[in-house]
């Protein structure tokens, strides 16, 4: 079969690689869609994605869904054909009995495209995927493949937002567009909050937002600012110079979700609102089972199409990467088609 595959700094290819076999307990699942996450771009274009460090060749992808193509022994209740999208994390291990209920937080994890173990552990972007039965997440009827594959990082969304406790009724600022902030928008009004402001540099970023919920948004780069007294703020570029601009717009007594990963070296960052304006600061990683909450809510009617604005084929990755990665290029959620036959 074939899969994208990093093999360091602007090295990726389109390899030829053995099927899989479903072992005990898991199911072979032909892949239909991936989506390209920060972290796919950050081992093409640097080996590494924070403190994992490129190794050895690794397939891309978690943001990815499919149809059951076999079954392994012992596994009972799936059907064959069935579409599904995959939670990517398999914790080993105990989990520390005071993170009781946060997996998420779990010491040691193998997560799909992912350098932070040894052995790596491959991600979806190939053809057909071996995975334990317990990390499917059927998709239901008029929920398809392709929404199947923004499953992942909108549970990302609704973890984040759900860090912050009952958002309805409130005024949520989200200070970053991307593809996370974008469904930040869509998550906090799916949850019900009364508005949702959205900044970013980009304009093509707003006008994502703007169709996701947003009902004002900042265009930072133009010279408009940040609003003042917003009560529940997540900042989801990571930039360390927008943490003073975002600690000055929260107010007093606020909270500010950290979803946006930080650099992991030291970086210059103006903090003192976090103390005189005693602000909440809280940490926004992954998900615990969110992906679930994710599908029920593309079930329930939340459309995040919007996001997607580039589709691919598995053999275009490295286009794919590249448009993913130009903030020139307008793109929201870039797609891989990842299937052999065509199926959509």
């Amino acid at each position: 079969m074939k899969a994208v595959v990093v093999h360091g700094p602007d090295d990726v290819r389109i390899d030829d690689v053995p099927d899989p076999t479903p072992g005990r307990g898991e199911v072979v699942v032909a892949m239909e869609w991936g989506g390209i996450c920060g972290s796919d771009l950050a081992y093409w274009r640097h080996g590494a994605s924070g403190t994992a460090v490129l190794e050895q060749p690794l397939v891309l992808g978690h943001e990815v869904s499919g149809r059951v193509a076999r079954v392994g022994p012992g596994v009972t209740g799936v059907e064959i054909g069935a579409p599904v999208t995959i939670h990517p994390a398999e914790p080993e291990g105990p989990l520390p009995d005071r993170l009781a209920g946060r997996t998420n937080l779990h010491p040691r994890v193998r997560y799909f495209g992912s350098a932070a173990l040894r052995p790596h552990t491959d991600g979806g972007f190939s053809e057909f995927r071996a995975v334990r039965a317990d990390q499917l997440r059927p998709l239901p009827e008029g929920v398809s493949t392709r929404q199947g594959a923004l499953a992942e990082p909108l549970g990302v969304a609704l973890h984040a937002v759900d860090r912050a406790g009952d958002v309805s009724g409130r005024a949520v600022l989200v200070n970053g567009a991307g593809p996370i902030g974008a469904l930040i928008v869509a998550a906090a009004k799916f949850r019900g909050a009364a508005t949702v402001i959205a900044a970013d540099v980009a304009g093509p970023a707003l006008r994502i937002a703007e169709r996701l919920g947003a009902d004002e948004v900042r265009h930072l780069a133009s010279g408009e600012g940040l609003p003042e007294d917003v009560e529940l703020v997540f900042e989801a570029s990571g930039a360390p110079g927008a943490l003073g601009p975002v600690l000055r717009a929260t107010a007093r007594g606020g909270t500010v979700v950290q979803v946006g990963n930080l650099p992991g070296e030291p970086a210059p960052a103006a903090l003192g609102d976090l103390v005189t304006r005693e602000i909440t600061w809280l940490g926004s990683y992954r998900f615990v089972d969110e992906i679930t909450d994710a599908v029920a809510a593309l079930r329930a009617g939340l459309d995040v199409d919007p996001l997607v604005t580039h589709t691919f084929d598995l053999d275009r990755a490295a286009e794919a990467l590249a448009v993913a990665a130009d903030r020139t290029s307008g793109s929201g959620k870039v797609l891989l088609r990842l299937d052999r036959d065509g199926r959509r």
